[in-house]
C-alpha cells in the first residue's frame, strides 16, 4: 500500500456481515488489510472468504478501526458501540455506517465519543467511487483524515466532514432534490418518467462535467442570484417528509425488491437491474476518471474558502 495515502489503520473489524458488511469487508481484504468480522452467522460463514476472519464474540486483538453495519435504530448501535467499548475501551476508532442518524445522538451513550465517526457507503459498496467519512462529537481532524486515507487504500475517494451534519453531504444534497420531485409527482405537474429523464439527460451528464457549483460560476452568477430570488420562495417546504412516499412504504410498495414503487417492476428480473446499475456505474466512473478528470488536472480552479465566500 505504498503508493497510498499513510495511514495508521491496519486492522479492521466488521460489526455486521449483511449486504453492506460483506462488500465492505472484501474490499479492504482486497487492500491488504487485517480483517476480522463479527456476526451472529459467525459459525455457517467460517469457510465462505479464505481471507476474512469470522467471530461469534469480539475477538481478544484489538482492532484499529470498528466498523458498525447494524440496521438504523439508535438503540441496537448504542448498543453495538457500548459492546466494543467494554471489550476494547477507547483504543480503537468506532465508525457507524450509517446514512442518515444523528452521530452527535448516537454517541450519547459513549465514554469516548472522540474516538467516533462516520463513515458512509454507497450501495453497490464494492464498486462506487465515494465513500463519505464524517467527524462524530469532538472527533480529532487528524483522526478523520486517518480514517479517510484507510478508505483512499481501498481505492475509494472521499467526502471528508470535520464536524457532524444530519444525512452527511451527498445525502442532504440527494433528498433536498427528491423531495421537490416527491411534490412535484404528488401534485400531478411531473411524473416519475419525466424527472428521471430530466435527471438522466440533463442535470447528470453536467454534474458528471463540472459538478454542481463549479457549473454555476461557468453560467454565470448574476442570472443563477436573480433565478435563486424568484424560485427559491415557490420551492416546496422541506420541514415535513412527503407524505405520499411515507404512504407508498406504509402499503409495501417499497420498490424494486418488493415489486412495485415509483415504477410497476413486476416480471423484472431483480437481480439483473442491480447488476446491471452496478457494472455501468463502475464503467461511468472509469470513464469520467480517465477522460474527463485527469484531463482537466492543469486547468482546475482552486475552490475559494468559506471565509472567502462570506467576506464582506
Amino acid at each position: 500500500m505504498n503508493e497510498f495515502p499513510r495511514t495508521s489503520i491496519k486492522k479492521v473489524l466488521i460489526y455486521g456481515y449483511g449486504v453492506m458488511g460483506e462488500a465492505v469487508a472484501k474490499t479492504f481484504v482486497k487492500s491488504g488489510f487485517e480483517v476480522n468480522v463479527f456476526s451472529s452467522r459467525a459459525n455457517e460463514l467460517a469457510d465462505s472468504e479464505k481471507d476474512l476472519i469470522f467471530h461469534k464474540t469480539l475477538p481478544s486483538e484489538v482492532p484499529d478501526l470498528v466498523i458498525e453495519f447494524v440496521p438504523e435504530d439508535i438503540v441496537d448501535k448504542q448498543r453495538v458501540y457500548q459492546q466494543i467499548e467494554s471489550a476494547y475501551g477507547g483504543r480503537p476508532l468506532i465508525a457507524t455506517g450509517t446514512s442518515g442518524l444523528d452521530l452527535i445522538v448516537l454517541a450519547k451513550v459513549l465514554e469516548y465519543p472522540e474516538r467516533f465517526l462516520g463513515v458512509h457507503y454507497f450501495m453497490p459498496a464494492e464498486s462506487t467511487a465515494v465513500v463519505e467519512v464524517m467527524a462524530g462529537p469532538n472527533c480529532k481532524p487528524d483522526d478523520v483524515d486517518d480514517v479517510s486515507n484507510a478508505m483512499k487504500c481501498t481505492g475509494k475517494e472521499t467526502v471528508v466532514l470535520y464536524q457532524p451534519v444530519v444525512g452527511f453531504l451527498i445525502n442532504r444534497l440527494q433528498h433536498i432534490i427528491l423531495h421537490e420531485c416527491y411534490y412535484l409527482i404528488e401534485n400531478g405537474v411531473a411524473g416519475p418518467g419525466d424527472i428521471d429523464m430530466s435527471a438522466r439527460m440533463m442535470l447528470g451528464p453536467r454534474m458528471c462535467i463540472n459538478g454542481l457549483i463549479k457549473q454555476k460560476d461557468i453560467s454565470g452568477l448574476e442570472i443563477h442570484a436573480a433565478a435563486q430570488r424568484s424560485i427559491v420562495p415557490n420551492l416546496h417546504s422541506v420541514d415535513t417528509p412527503n407524505p405520499m412516499i411515507q404512504k407508498m412504504v406504509e402499503r409495501g410498495e417499497c420498490g424494486l425488491g418488493e415489486g412495485k414503487g415509483f415504477y410497476d417492476w413486476s416480471n423484472i428480473d431483480v437481480n439483473n437491474i442491480r447488476s446491471r446499475a452496478g457494472s455501468r456505474l463502475k464503467k461511468l466512473t472509469e470513464f469520467l476518471n480517465k477522460e474527463i478528470l485527469e484531463d482537466s488536472s492543469n486547468i482546475e480552479p482552486r475552490a475559494r474558502s468559506r471565509e472567502e465566500l462570506l467576506e464582506k
